[in-house]
């Protein structure tokens, strides 16, 4: 019973993350884009999709991985995560200057930009946080709510970023994954009781 648990998060993880890229992956809108720009817009389908491993990875929750591992592999992704984020924006870059210039002096005529501006810089901060800290002599627990509130900003900052964008992303299944990224985060966030929770589906 434990294995099919197991199996049966995994399943709606991995399904709430591929409906959505494959369906970008399949938009007619790509047929007009250049290959910069279509890179540029998968490094933020993919960085959203790692999102929501992140708060799992991080407590530990996910069937098959220790807590210790879980960790491991969060501070890997999130590595990943920024990685990512600087490929779509320097696509966004060579693609159009003057659009990604106005959305980091706050002044685009696209709300959406500067949305997601919020949330890149947060992710920023975050990798510079957990790559100073020790140097910053940042005691455990204020580490630890700083993470928190910064990926509460990453979270709110990406999905209004990509509920505002009308593009090659599915509408419906960018909502779920939103809705899903949203939950997910919150409960990792406040709730000390949901690590007990999904433990309990692994058990």
């Amino acid at each position: 019973m434990s294995r099919f648990r197991g199996a049966l998060i995994w399943t709606v993880l991995v399904i709430a993350v591929a409906v959505p890229v494959g369906a970008a992956a399949m938009s007619s809108l790509l047929e007009y884009r250049s290959p910069v720009y279509i890179v540029a817009g998968f490094a933020g389908v993919i960085a959203m999709a790692l999102l929501l491993f992140q708060p799992l990875l991080a407590a530990g929750y996910l069937p098959g991985l220790s807590a210790r591992r879980g960790r491991h592999v969060h501070q890997w992704s999130g590595s990943l995560l920024v990685l990512l984020v600087v490929a779509h924006v320097a696509g966004l870059w060579i693609t159009s200057p003057p659009d990604v210039i106005d959305a980091l002096l706050f002044v685009s005529a696209t709300p959406f930009s500067l949305w997601g501006v919020i949330a890149m810089w947060a992710v920023f901060t975050t990798a510079c946080l957990a790559a100073l800290r020790r140097r910053l002599h940042l005691k455990p627990r204020t580490w630890r709510y700083s993470h928190k509130a910064l990926a509460l900003i990453i979270v709110a900052g990406t999905v209004v970023h990509v509920l505002q964008i009308d593009g090659t992303m599915e509408f419906y299944s960018k909502v779920i994954l939103c809705l899903l990224l949203v939950v997910v985060t919150v409960l990792a966030v406040i709730d000390y009781k949901f690590g007990r929770t999904v433990g309990k589906l692994q058990s």
